[in-house]
């Protein structure tokens, strides 16, 4: 597996797939080869089919140096189904040099013609199974597994937990529209002073889900977020950290092991299955970021190994076949929502945990469930693969 570290990446919305991955690929693209008078991007897949709605022409404008000409096609011949070509251009348009840039999901990439370092395998283990039996044979903790590898990571950690408390802060404190063509209004501050008036045993729900629609809203309005393990996705992690630090105000330090513990299942879902919407369907962003965000708020709780493992497995396994179908394009419907709804599941899924863990051993492992959304992934139709073909967005825009 590769670093926890390229799991969790901060950047700006409105996609980690869309905006995040096409901006590292041009910056790198320019370190490679220097500044070119013209360049060209030529989209494909899921970077072609809702590419305006997620602002790609616009961040591969905004960040390569020349003239830059962004193409829209359909015609992709490479194995993966979601990436484009970057071409530099002399001042007769003629082509000097080109990468095949792949957009793998949370703002990873991987170039045909130039291996990345940050792609390097840093875990040798390939599976939970393995973590677990390998753990147990050290007498480790997960933590300690984790650290053992990534030496430097609580540092990091650090600084993705306080840009997760900053994006939830802003976005509590902003009103007005979000960009594009929907015109919806933001809603985290009038649902978190709601959640402040509520009923004491709605209160903690409602701010959970105040908190993620102010992540949410930050990304879709194209400010800077986390991926965990998407941008799309990064309301649920972001909600339920804010909550923990600012409201239940446990240590930083045992925020920080939370996140490290929820990172290492969401590297065993990109490893083994999928983090992308346009490869898997929504189960593999929102659906990963509530197994994270499960296994993190059940390693908070106390729990051991096992029950952590049975948490995320739950997070994810009710969250299979969940399909992504942005309406019009955006990071907006129904996906806000979905992120709010998402944090409650990952809270509900360690509470389930907790006790039945007490009651009978869980037939259905964490390793199952993610080969399961692998292979459910690839029966899902592209319509419904954030190309907004289909779905919710196919409905919305029959009834405009």
């Amino acid at each position: 597996m590769q670093a926890i570290r390229e799991l969790y990446k901060i950047g700006k919305g409105p996609s980690s797939s869309h905006t995040l991955a096409p901006e590292r690929a041009c910056r790198y693209f320019v370190q490679t080869f220097g500044a070119f008078p013209c360049y060209e991007a030529e989209l494909f897949g899921s970077l072609s089919f809702t590419g305006k709605g997620h602002r790609t022409d616009e961040v591969i404008k905004d960040t390569l140096p020349g003239e830059t000409t962004v193409i829209f096609s359909q015609n992709w011949n490479e194995d993966f189904p979601n990436g484009f070509y970057l071409r530099a251009l002399n001042e007769k348009k003629e082509r000097i040099h080109q990468w095949t840039v792949f957009s793998l999901g949370g703002g990873s990439i991987q170039i045909k013609e130039c291996p990345l370092h940050w792609n390097d395998e840093v875990y040798n283990e390939t599976n939970l199974k393995e973590i677990l039996e390998l753990c147990k044979a050290e007498q480790i903790s997960l933590t300690d597994y984790i650290y053992a590898h990534e030496p430097d990571l609580k540092e990091y950690l650090g600084e993705i937990l306080q840009a997760m408390i900053d994006c939830v802060e802003r976005g509590l404190h902003t009103e007005g529209i979000l960009p594009g063509k929907l015109h919806m209004e933001r809603s985290a501050k009038h649902l978190y002073m709601s959640a402040c008036q509520a009923d004491v045993n709605d209160q903690r729900n409602m701010k959970l889900m105040a908190f993620a629609y102010a992540a949410s809203e930050e990304n879709a309005a194209g400010d800077t977020c986390v991926t965990a393990p998407t941008l799309g996705a990064c309301g649920v992690m972001a909600s339920y950290m804010y909550y923990v630090a600012k409201v239940m105000q446990l240590p930083k330090d045992e925020i920080i092991d939370s996140i490290a513990v929820g990172g290492l299942f969401g590297n065993l879902i990109k490893a083994n299955a999928t983090i992308s919407g346009a490869v898997g369907g929504c189960q593999a962003e929102v659906g990963a970021a509530v197994s994270m965000t499960a296994a993190s708020c059940a390693y908070l709780m106390g729990m051991g190994q096992n029950q952590i493992e049975y948490a995320a497995e739950i997070a994810m396994e009710h969250n299979l076949g969940l399909t992504c179908d942005p309406v019009m394009g955006y990071v907006m419907i129904p996906c806000i929502e979905r992120n709010a709804m998402g944090v409650l599941r990952a809270v509900e899924s360690a509470q389930l945990s907790k006790y039945m863990s007490s009651i009978r051993k869980h037939l259905i492992s964490f390793d199952m469930v993610v080969k399961t959304m692998n292979d459910t992934g690839k029966q899902i139709p592209i319509e419904l693969k954030e190309t907004s073909e289909g779905g919710l967005a196919k409905e919305y825009d029959d009834k405009r």
